[in-house]
């Protein structure tokens, strides 16, 4: 199938498209960990705000980071105002504060090390870390996806194991973790299309080769997963890892 070359729109397709996968991920989080009135989240690389969203309904006050302008604007279009919650445009370190009970790296990038390095050392001890991403490969149907941008960028996604070494590298102590089915529905390919690409994993893949050649691809891969009447359906399993700062 010929791709459409669609102009994409990466924080709004995330905004509108892809977020709302994850929300039994962020629904299972906060069930665990009890997040609540009196509770205060912090979000790293919080995209445009719909897990903050959600805790904040929750009664928690909420501040969430990231380095992306679009999102930033689209995180505080959503909150509500006046009740104390902050979106900060910058890096992890910006948002350094104390009184957190709980921060959170729902979508962790390649420099969550780094970033964690940043957030934890002024944080109380017992503060909650949580981390989250891709489950056992085989139990993902996106990994089959992914492999795209693995192929043509040498990028690689977050599994299950790597978690650990992050939390270890940190000098965080692992208390406990959990699976989350969040299965990927799309109403066509276009939108299966925008959908991953605003997810940032294909961007390296963009920047090394054409970008009609990554969707044409992203397309092709996409087949086994199109049913009868076009839409797309893909089986996930995501991981999350609760640590405590000690």
């Amino acid at each position: 199938m010929t791709p459409t070359l669609v102009p994409y729109h990466p924080a709004r397709d995330w905004a509108e498209i892809q977020e709302r996968m994850l929300v039994p991920l962020y629904e299972a989080v906060y069930d665990r960990l009890e997040v609540g009135s009196g509770s205060r989240v912090l979000g790293l690389g919080c995209g445009s705000g719909l897990a903050l969203l959600m805790a904040a309904s929750r009664g928690a006050r909420v501040t969430g980071v990231d380095r992306d302008h679009a999102r930033v604007e689209l995180a505080r279009e959503r909150l509500p105002e006046g009740a104390g919650h902050t979106v900060v445009e910058g890096e992890p370190g910006d948002a350094v504060g104390a009184g957190y009970d709980v921060i959170t790296a729902f979508h962790p990038s390649a420099e969550l090390g780094r970033e964690l390095a940043s957030v934890t050392p002024p944080a109380q001890p017992g503060t909650t870390v949580v981390l989250a991403g891709w489950g056992p490969p085989e139990r993902c149907a996106t990994s089959s996806v992914l492999r795209v941008a693995a192929r043509l960028a040498g990028w690689r996604p977050a599994f299950r194991d790597d978690l650990e070494d992050v939390v270890a590298r940190a000098g965080l102590k692992p208390d406990g973790s959990g699976r989350v089915s969040c299965p990927f529905g799309y109403a066509d390919r276009d939108s299966a299309v925008r959908g991953l690409v605003s997810t940032g994993d294909f961007d390296a893949a963009v920047r090394a080769t054409d970008p009609s050649q990554v969707e044409k691809e992203i397309t092709e891969a996409l087949d086994p997963f199109v049913r009868r009447d076009g839409t797309v359906w893909m089986t996930n399993v995501f991981r999350y890892l609760i640590a405590r700062v000690p």
